[in-house]
């Protein structure tokens, strides 16, 4: 087979998975797509969570119009989501992404890649846990949160099997239905719009609900639409010149030093409640904050947190849930082969990139998160597909 009727493999059937085959396949590529059809908005979000991101910003991209979350709206008679001020229920959300694929993949894949090797000749053979293997002229990663859960240590070291969604330590990826928490108690560790809104709605379910955060005044929640400065450029995240620069000019981020591209990829959007929930999380939930998890241990079933800040300060409950959000390491995409991982360079756990999303290892594309530390934060969000996409299928086309 030659190398220009192997397919593209992409690896990953969320928003950037999908966006990144739409514009490979505009171009007259071969592409084949797998993975569970926005499996992370489906399975991994909780149920009556609402997207922090504007209509704006939540569009998945393709090359040919009529794809977007409005037209989305018009063909299924879902309620029109247009201005800042419409909200968009997860359920929904993942909706639109089924409907993106039903009319631009009616062919996707929804098996499991089990391993990816790079073989003679430049191009790469794939397993599929199907049982098929088959090789790909260039293989595109768009698994997105998959595998990247990040607890921090101190929990970590409490539960040695690891977190679980019925154990007393958890992370906020493991839970879809809350309704379980009816009449116990939860710490929710962490201070982004994650840990607040699970915090919400566990206590709007029925649970006794504290939430935990090591920065004194950490939760916080932004503003809404008609509070927003009045003299700053529009991003698709609020008004803002850094949000502005972030948003539209992700190609000069590479060029940053590395320590300042990974600070800003932490903190631009860091931890900031969305401003439709404050009224929902004041007076409902509990906050302990300006103390940092020393310690944490099980008592029989029950998880215990010692905290800084003096002797015999230690918080139990039921249940702790971290909402600590998510970290970028290569080691964790076990079906990269050895041989592969040990190709890539990458900086704190993150491939490099060159400017078509291409690592280090040529025809080996990496788009969405692993893709923050070299573009900038917009890579966290679907509106990031609107510059990704478009650059990383001309990337593969020149190859």
């Amino acid at each position: 087979m030659s190398t220009a009727t192997r397919p593209v493999a992409v690896i990953g059937a969320g928003p950037f998975g999908l966006s990144a085959a739409a514009h490979l396949r505009a171009r007259g590529i071969p592409v084949r797509v797998f993975g569970s059809l926005m499996v992370s908005w489906r399975e991994h979000m909780p149920a009556g969570m609402i997207l922090k991101s504007t209509p704006v910003a939540s569009s998945i991209d393709a090359p040919q119009p009529g794809h977007g979350l409005l037209d989305f709206c018009a063909d299924t008679g879902t309620r029109r989501l247009e201005s800042d001020w419409d909200l968009i229920p997860v359920e929904s959300f993942a909706a639109y992404g089924q409907w993106f694929a039903e009319k631009l993949f009616p062919d996707l894949e929804q098996v499991r890649v089990v391993s990816v090797d790079r073989v003679p000749g430049g191009h790469f053979a794939l397993k599929l846990d199907s049982g098929e293997s088959f090789e790909a002229r260039a293989v595109v990663v768009a698994t997105g949160l998959s595998g990247l859960a990040r607890l921090p240590r101190e929990l970590a070291a409490a539960v040695p099997d690891g977190p679980s969604a019925t154990g007393p330590v958890s992370h906020a990826a493991q839970h879809r239905d809350l309704s379980g928490f009816a009449g116990r108690e939860v710490l929710v560790v962490g201070a982004g719009q994650s840990a607040l809104e699970n915090a919400v709605l566990m206590a709007e379910a029925g649970a006794r609900v504290r939430v935990v955060a090591r920065e004194a005044g950490a939760v916080r929640f932004g503003a809404a639409p008609d509070q927003q400065p009045r003299f700053t450029p529009n991003s698709p995240f609020g008004k803002a010149w850094s949000l502005h620069a972030f948003s539209y000019h992700a190609t000069h981020f590479r060029h940053l030093p590395a320590p300042a591209r990974h600070y800003l990829v932490r903190n631009v959007l860091g931890p900031l409640g969305a401003w439709w929930l404050r009224d929902r999380f004041t007076g409902q939930v509990a906050v302990t904050d300006g103390r940092r998890i020393v310690r944490a241990r099980v008592e029989g079933s029950r998880p215990v947190l010692t905290l800084s800040g003096g002797a015999g300060r230690e918080l139990s409950a039921d249940h702790v849930m971290a909402a600590t959000g998510y970290r970028m390491d290569v080691a964790a995409l076990d079906f990269l082969g050895h041989g592969l991982r040990t190709q890539l360079s990458t900086s704190r756990g993150a491939p490099v990139l060159d400017a078509g999303y291409q690592s280090t290892v040529p025809g080996l594309y990496f788009t969405g998160l692993p893709a923050a530390s070299s573009f900038g934060p917009v890579m966290r969000f679907v509106c990031g597909t609107e510059y990704a996409s478009p650059r990383l299928a001309a990337s593969v086309a020149a190859a």
